[in-house]
């Protein structure tokens, strides 16, 4: 296989893998509560399932030289929550009303408390499907809830809450939601290596 193919086909499940996500953030959406955040497992369930990359599923496993690849995956799994927001502009129910009051409580946080809580659930992704690969699927379906319940933030989650919210939310807080975001994708990769760099090993 070619590297534009390679290129291609890492795309294509990066985006696939977004879509995933959004499925599982427009239930969580429309329900806001613990059993959206049980039913948010379905995301992680079908990435690691059908083999897909996600961007906290693939930090704490890459290696030196390949930035770019998972550069291509955040934008991926962006794209593909973006899709899945398109059709929250057209449901009955309030997933805009319920994402717009989400990120406001998400922006109130500020980048650095963001960022810092975004750690932890970095380290709950890697470990998560650091025991799916092992066939244990356990910390995958109660991982997910935690992280949810605990409100530390996922980069690809988020994603499609802030790309859910009515444009007239980002033409106010443009600034801040990209600030927020940066220190969320940043504080989701130092945790999705936490184990790494306290072990000085790879959590496989």
């Amino acid at each position: 296989m070619n590297e534009a193919r390679d290129w291609c086909s890492i795309v294509k499940s990066a985006v696939m893998s977004g879509v995933c996500v959004g499925i599982a953030g427009f239930g969580y959406m429309a329900t806001r509560d613990i059993v959206g955040s049980v039913l948010f497992a379905f995301a992680l369930l079908t990435v690691v399932s059908y083999k897909l990359l996600l961007y906290t599923g693939t930090a704490g496993f890459i290696r030196k030289g390949e930035w770019a690849y998972l550069f291509v995956i955040l934008l991926g799994n962006i794209a593909g929550c973006g899709l899945v927001a398109l059709l929250a502009r057209l449901s009955p129910m309030p997933i805009q009303e319920n994402a717009r009051s989400f990120l406001a409580a998400r922006l109130a946080l500020g980048p650095l408390h963001g960022g810092l809580l975004s750690i932890a659930c970095g380290f709950i992704m890697t470990t998560a499907v650091t025991f799916a690969r092992k066939g244990n699927n356990l910390p995958l379906l109660f991982g997910v809830p935690l992280f949810i319940v605990c409100g530390f933030p996922h980069c690809i989650a988020d994603a499609f809450y802030y790309l859910a919210v009515p444009c007239s939310f980002w033409a106010e807080h443009f600034g801040s939601i990209l600030l927020f975001y940066v220190s969320i994708v940043l504080g989701n990769f130092i945790g999705c290596n936490f184990y790494r760099l306290v072990m000085g090993a790879n959590p496989e």
